[in-house]
């Protein structure tokens, strides 16, 4: 099997069994093992399919941007959406409604929920399509694409999971929050994630150069 074969291989696997144990086999599955045991079926065979998409996209070795070359304005509109990536992915353990084991919706959407319901969806989501769009390899469609995949369709299998548990109280969750970031306006994430979202964007960015071999973020830039 070529790594090419590899990587479209175990990124059609890493979608299918995350929806496969999110949804059909959730409930039987949940049943014969319990939550907790689930949940570690569920943590272990996601980082197996998310490790072997990871081996095989390395074993591609270096590409060519085979599907367009990213000029200076794409590392800048790239650098502010990776804060924002960064800035939703922290905010969305906080006060999350749709984390694990919450209880649901009380009150209206604070933080980052004023800007999507789905953060760490979406932080998850233009982390891809930011690489994606900077690299513009047949791999990085590949690998990134079924990160995208994932994000965004699951959050829409989220939405209707969580209406059926839910019911009346979610729909009216919905009604206060937008799906796509910032469709009901401009809102404040808080000054927690904004501090932290922040931070964690300045390290990851800095460590990028010595595990990836290319500078990005501001330290692009600077130093």
């Amino acid at each position: 099997m070529t790594p090419q074969m590899g990587l479209l291989l175990f990124a059609i696997l890493f979608v299918g069994t995350h929806f496969l144990l999110s949804h059909p086999l959730r409930g039987p599955l949940a049943g014969a093992l319990g939550e907790k045991g689930f949940q570690g079926l569920y943590s272990l065979i996601a980082l197996i399919m998310f490790g072997l998409m990871v081996y095989f996209y390395r074993r591609c070795g270096r590409e060519p941007p085979a599907l367009w070359v990213s000029g200076e304005a794409a590392w800048i509109i790239g650098t502010i959406l990776m804060w924002l990536a960064s800035i939703l992915f922290v905010g969305s353990f906080l006060g999350n409604p749709a984390l694990v084991g919450a209880r649901g919706p009380s009150g209206g959407p604070k933080g980052v929920l004023r800007i999507t319901r789905h953060p760490m969806m979406w932080s998850f989501a233009i982390w891809a399509a930011v690489h994606l769009m900077i690299l513009g390899q047949a791999k990085a469609l590949v690998f990134d694409g079924a990160i995208i995949i994932l994000a965004l369709f699951g959050a829409v299998a989220q939405d209707r999971k969580k209406a059926r548990q839910l019911g009346e109280n979610w729909h009216e969750w919905t009604a206060e929050t937008a799906f796509i970031p910032f469709t009901r306006g401009l809102a404040y994430p808080g000054t927690a994630a904004l501090v932290a979202g922040t931070l964690l964007f300045l390290i990851a960015t800095w460590l990028h150069e010595p595990i990836a071999h290319m500078p990005a973020g501001i330290w692009r830039w600077v130093g």
